[in-house]
């Protein structure tokens, strides 16, 4: 029974029941401003409902404090946060102690090996602020991997092939297909052709 305003009055989610199991693949579809951003931003807690609850493996997430909390989600934004640094220093930043072989798989399983491998300077190319010296697609297969990488139960992917094109666009979906086997996968679209790997797909419409 999730009700939840950024503003007093205008609701962007409005009583939502939903159930997800361990290592379910859910999708959730529909137009911007439908509300599905919104429920991620209520999972990881950068803000609370108004009415109802969010429960996390039985308790309210509010039982959480935020980083045993959040150390539970691998996050994949739209547009992939990278910081100024070498490709495999933007990999291992979310466990420093993980080795070579670890990070390489990784970059692998994201299809960002490929590419990577085809740099003059290989996993240390610089990638510049924002990860400017890397294409949207490249930025995606590397932020994935990152994701891949940290191992948590539960990996969201947001929007992720927005802004990209055709080639690039299924480049990043199949990196979301080797997604390890037993997480919870949520991924946010308003494509559908995305969501052809999924359990179920929730539609969101007007908050609902």
């Amino acid at each position: 029974n999730g009700t939840f305003a950024y503003e007093q009055g205008k609701n962007v989610l409005q009583d939502i029941n939903l159930q997800i199991r361990k290592g379910e693949k859910i999708a959730f579809v529909g137009e911007s401003g439908s509300g599905k951003s919104t429920i991620v931003k209520l999972l990881l807690r950068f803000y609370d409902v108004q009415q109802g609850q969010v429960l996390l493996h039985g308790q309210p997430v509010q039982n959480y404090a935020l980083e045993p909390l959040r150390s539970q989600f691998a996050y994949v934004p739209q547009n992939a946060c990278l910081l100024s640094g070498s490709i495999y220093q933007n990999i291992a930043m979310v466990k420093p102690e993980a080795t070579e072989h670890q990070i390489k798989t990784a970059a692998e399983n994201a299809y960002a090996d490929e590419f990577i491998r085809t740099l003059s300077q290989g996993y240390e190319t610089q990638v510049g602020e924002r990860g400017a010296q890397l294409s949207g697609g490249q930025r995606q297969r590397v932020a994935i991997a990152r994701a891949f990488l940290k191992d948590a139960p539960i990996m969201i992917f947001d929007e992720i092939t927005a802004a990209l094109d055709g080639e690039s666009e299924a480049k990043v979906q199949q990196a979301v297909e080797r997604a390890p086997e037993g997480k919870t996968l949520l991924m946010i679209t308003h494509r559908l052709s995305a969501a052809v790997s999924v359990d179920r797909i929730v539609v969101m419409e007007n908050g609902k």
